[in-house]
C-alpha cells in the first residue's frame, strides 16, 4: 500500500510540476516578449528557465533533505535526456535548424561547462567555492546573451503569446507555486521507491527523476518544432542544460555542499558527449539535425540506458 501511495505521490508531483511550468512559462514569455526580447534569448533564458525550474526545484529539495545523488543524478540524467530523446525525437518528427549563434557559441560553451562539472566535481564534492565559479560563469553567460541581443546580433523574431500584465504575472505564480509543491512530492516519492526496490538514488534520479523533470522541455521543444519555431525548440534544451549546471547545481552547492561520487564521472562524461553528437549532426545535415541524426540520438540514448542497468 506504501509503494502504491508512493507512485501515485510521484505521478502526482511530475504532474505539477509539467502544469506547473507550462504556467511559468506562459506568463514569463508574455511578459518578455511584451518587452521586445528576441525568440531565441527567451528560448535559451526564459523559456529555459521555466522549463528548467522542475529541475531546479528537485535537485534543491534533495540537495537540501540530503540525497545528494538525486540531486547529481536528476542534473546529470536530465542534460543527457534533453539532447539524445528530446532533441532525438523532435529532430525525427520534424528535422530542425540549429542556428549560426547556437552552434557557434551556445554549444560549444554547454558542452564546456558540462566538462567544468566533471572537474571541479573530480575531488569527490561540489563545494561552496564550486558553487561561487558556477554562479559567476552564469551571470558572464546572461550578460553575453543581452549585450549579443541589445547589439542586434540574434534576429529579433519574437513569435510568444501575450496576455494583459497581471494575467502574466499571476500564472508565473501559481506555476512557481506548483513547481515548489510538485518537487516536494516528487523527492520523496522517487526515495522511497528507489529504498523499497533496493535501487540506487543515482540510478533513480538519472532516469525516473530525469524523465519526469523533463518533460516540460519534452513539450515544448516537440510543440515549438512543429510550429516551426526552430530556435525556441533548441534554445530551450541548450538554454535549459546550461542553466541546469551553472544555476542549479551552483545554488545547490552555495547552500550545501554536493558529494560527486566518483560513478558520476562517465554519466558526466556522456553528458559532454551528447552534446558534441549534436555538433557533429549539426554539421554532417549542413546547419540542420535532420531525422537520421535525431535517430542516432535515440539510439545513443538506447546504448546508454543499457549501460546504466548493466552497472
Amino acid at each position: 500500500m506504501e509503494l502504491f501511495i508512493s507512485f501515485v505521490l510521484l505521478a502526482l508531483g511530475f504532474v505539477m510540476l509539467v502544469k506547473g511550468a507550462d504556467f511559468f512559462v506562459d506568463g514569463a514569455s508574455s511578459i518578455a516578449g511584451g518587452l521586445g526580447i528576441p525568440q531565441l534569448v527567451i528560448g535559451l533564458t526564459v523559456v529555459a528557465m521555466g522549463t528548467s525550474a522542475p529541475e531546479a526545484a528537485v535537485s534543491l529539495t534533495a540537495a537540501i533533505k540530503g540525497n545528494a545523488d538525486i540531486t547529481l543524478g536528476n542534473i546529470v540524467g536530465s542534460n543527457i535526456l534533453n539532447v539524445l530523446i528530446i532533441l532525438g525525437l523532435t529532430a525525427v518528427i520534424a528535422p530542425i535548424t540549429v542556428t549560426k549563434t547556437a552552434a557557434r557559441v551556445d554549444l560549444p560553451f554547454m558542452t564546456f561547462i558540462t566538462l567544468l562539472l566533471l572537474l571541479l566535481g573530480a575531488d569527490g564534492t561540489v563545494g561552496h567555492i564550486d558553487g561561487i565559479i558556477f554562479s559567476a560563469v552564469f551571470v558572464f553567460y546572461l550578460t553575453y546573451l543581452f549585450i549579443t541581443a541589445k547589439k542586434g546580433k540574434i534576429a529579433d523574431n519574437t513569435n510568444v503569446k501575450k496576455h494583459k500584465l497581471w494575467q502574466s504575472a499571476l500564472k508565473t505564480l501559481i506555476g512557481l507555486a506548483l513547481i515548489i509543491f510538485g518537487s516536494d512530492f516528487a523527492v520523496d516519492a522517487a526515495t522511497a521507491i528507489a529504498k523499497t526496490f533496493g535501487m540506487s538514488e543515482r540510478f533513480i534520479g538519472l532516469t525516473i527523476v530525469a524523465l519526469g523533470t523533463s518533460l516540460p522541455e519534452l513539450f515544448t521543444s516537440v510543440s515549438a518544432a512543429r510550429k516551426g519555431n526552430a530556435d525556441i525548440a533548441v534554445g530551450n534544451i541548450i538554454g535549459s542544460n546550461i542553466f541546469n549546471i551553472l544555476f542549479v547545481v551552483g545554488v545547490s552547492a552555495l547552500i550545501v555542499p554536493v558529494p560527486f561520487s566518483s560513478e558520476f564521472i562517465a554519466d558526466t562524461i556522456i553528458a559532454a558527449a551528447a552534446g558534441a553528437l549534436l555538433l557533429i549532426c549539426h554539421m554532417a545535415g549542413k546547419g540542420k539535425i535532420k531525422r537520421s541524426g535525431g535517430a542516432l540520438m535515440l539510439i545513443s540514448y538506447a546504448a546508454y540506458f543499457g549501460f546504466l542497468c548493466l552497472r
